[in-house]
C-alpha cells in the first residue's frame, strides 16, 4: 500500500510582488475585516430584537407554569404520605409523574485557612488534599537548569500575523451612580 499525500489546498490568488502590493493586500484585509464585525454587528441586532420578541411572548407561559408548579407542590407536598407508598418516591398521575429526589451530597467550606489548621490540630490531615505539580513558568525562567531531563522539553515557533491598521474611536459613557 502506498501513502497517500494529502495537501492543504489554498485559495488560489496572486502573490504580492512589491511593498506597494503587500501593504495594498493589507488594507483590503482590514478593509474586509471591519465589513465582517460590522455584518457581525447587524446580526447580532437582530437575533437580538428576535429572541427579545420571543422571550416576550413566552413570558405569560413561562409565568403560568411557575404558579401551576408551585400549587402542584404544595398539593403534593400535603398529601405525599397518601401518594407514596412503601419506599417508592414516585407518583403516576395520569397525566405525568411527580417525584422526590435527593440531590449528590456537596460539602461547603467557610474560612478554608481557618477549617484546615482545625483538621491538622485534630489530627485529620487525610482530609487535606495537596496537589504536586510542575512550575512551568520557572522551567520558562531557567531552561538551563533542565536541559538533559528526559520528559520535558521548550518549544517555540514562528507564526506570521497580518494585522491591518484601525482606528478606535474612544467611547465615554457615563457613570451610573447608586441611589443613596
Amino acid at each position: 500500500m502506498s501513502k497517500k499525500i494529502t495537501r492543504i489546498k489554498g485559495i488560489a490568488a496572486p502573490a504580492a510582488q512589491t511593498r506597494q502590493d503587500a501593504e495594498t493586500l493589507l488594507a483590503e484585509i482590514g478593509s474586509a475585516q471591519r465589513r465582517v464585525t460590522e455584518i457581525e454587528a447587524a446580526m447580532n441586532d437582530r437575533l437580538s430584537a428576535i429572541k427579545a420578541e420571543f422571550e416576550q411572548q413566552a413570558a405569560p407561559f413561562n409565568d403560568a407554569i411557575t404558579a401551576k408548579f408551585a400549587s402542584l407542590q404544595v398539593w403534593a407536598e400535603a398529601n405525599r404520605e397518601e401518594l407514596l407508598t412503601g419506599r417508592t418516591k414516585t407518583v403516576r398521575l395520569a397525566t405525568g409523574e411527580l417525584n422526590w429526589r435527593r440531590t449528590p451530597p456537596s460539602v461547603r467550606i467557610q474560612g478554608v485557612k481557618v477549617v484546615i489548621e482545625n483538621l491538622k490540630k485534630l489530627g485529620l490531615s487525610d482530609l487535606i488534599r495537596t496537589t504536586e505539580e510542575i512550575n512551568k513558568d520557572s522551567i520558562l525562567n531557567e531552561p538551563e537548569r533542565v536541559e538533559g531531563i528526559k520528559g520535558i522539553s521548550i518549544s517555540q515557533r514562528e507564526e506570521f500575523v497580518a494585522k491591518p491598521f484601525e482606528s478606535q474611536i474612544e467611547r465615554a459613557e457615563p457613570v451610573l451612580k447608586k441611589a443613596a
